[in-house]
């Protein structure tokens, strides 16, 4: 393969795909009421930009959302705050994928805005895990973060960027890995704080018990 092919974490941006603060963790409902879901979404985006901002090995953010309010709190954080009407998440994720390679990055993790554990520290590990895993001339390489139930992505790091397109869904987890085999590049898997998310109330209970409050 040609050089540009191949794995480069030299300049690393993070992508946070959010709908909107509104529309967000509807399933949430019935333990949450509409001021309180959009409280813990702006919590955990503004944790996740705090976070992405604040990590040694994120070169840069996009906030790629369908809410100009989510997109104000992206700018708030020095982040780029994109508002995109593309319908689904993959294809809001590859969006702001292409706005990314145009400011020239080598290499994108996709980070949702709900990961409770998330932090500078956590994004830079991930980070350093995969250039530790991967050979020097690697022709590209997809590092996983699964969810707690060990079939969703948490978080996915590609490099170069379109190695693989996102394909966040059901299964997603095996999904990716098969795109990753198909492409010839190296498949890692990681674990850890990035686990956790919050999609159900079950979820928002784990989270408490781990984290303390991340709401009210």
């Amino acid at each position: 393969m040609e050089p540009s092919t191949r794995a480069d974490l030299s300049r690393t941006w993070a992508l946070v795909p959010i709908r909107g603060l509104e529309t967000a963790k509807t399933r949430l409902g019935g333990n949450l009421d509409a001021e309180e879901r959009r409280d813990l979404v702006v919590d955990m985006l503004r944790r996740t930009l705090v976070a992405t901002r604040d990590a040694g090995r994120i070169v840069g953010t996009i906030v790629v959302t369908m809410d100009p309010d989510a997109a104000g709190i992206a700018r708030d954080n020095r982040a780029v705050g994109l508002v995109e009407r593309v319908p689904g998440l993959n294809g809001a994720i590859a969006a702001a994928r292409s706005v990314a390679v145009a400011r020239g990055a080598t290499a994108v993790v996709v980070l949702p805005a709900d990961l409770p554990g998330i932090s500078a520290t956590v994004v830079d590990a991930l980070v350093e895990a995969a250039a530790v895993g991967v050979a020097p001339r690697t022709a590209g390489l997809v590092v996983l973060v699964t969810d707690q139930h060990g079939s969703g992505t948490n978080a996915l790091l590609m490099s170069p960027p379109n190695v693989i397109d996102p394909r966040f869904g059901v299964a997603s987890r095996d999904v990716h890995r098969s795109a990753a085999a198909r492409a010839g590049a190296t498949f890692l898997e990681g674990d850890g704080p990035l686990a956790l998310d919050v999609d159900t109330p079950d979820d928002l209970v784990v989270a408490e018990a781990a984290l303390g409050a991340i709401h009210g």
